[in-house]
């Protein structure tokens, strides 16, 4: 199935994964966020569960093997072209994560991972939608 101009909208899983007060992060390799710092995650697999998803795409993005404790917000990112039309439609669950094991290191689809504290969050660009469920996360903690 396409991921630029989908004929339906795709169903993907974030992780937040908070260590120390500080949330893990990966900058994109890839459209439709390409350079842009964000959650570990990615699509789900036709047959897969969300919660073994999100585990699959945080070790395949960051080493780091992961259990998901919590289930924290749904949202969609829908973003358009230049003549309006869906470019990009992900309906996307995400889920607060312990580190369970592994060592953290950039992987597929990743040029870089990083830790970051609440208040490096807007300095990174990160995209509001993404601070407000991290912010949910960091104040449960």
């Amino acid at each position: 199935m396409r991921r630029d101009y989908p004929e339906r909208p795709l169903l993907g899983v974030g992780a937040i994964v908070i260590e120390r007060q500080r949330v893990l992060l990966v900058r994109r390799a890839n459209p439709p966020l390409q350079g842009q710092w964000s959650i570990p995650g990615g699509v789900v697999e036709t047959g897969e569960t969300t919660r073994e998803a999100v585990v699959r795409e945080v070790q395949e993005e960051t080493g780091l093997e992961v259990k998901p404790v919590e289930f924290l917000e749904v949202f969609e990112r829908i973003l358009r072209d230049e003549n309006s039309r869906v470019r990009y439609h992900y309906v996307l669950m995400d889920y607060l994560c312990q580190v369970i094991g592994g060592a953290a290191r950039a992987g597929s689809d990743v040029t870089e991972l990083c830790w970051a504290s609440a208040d490096q969050l807007k300095e990174l660009s990160v995209s509001p939608e993404t601070c407000s469920v991290l912010q949910k996360a960091l104040i449960s903690k």
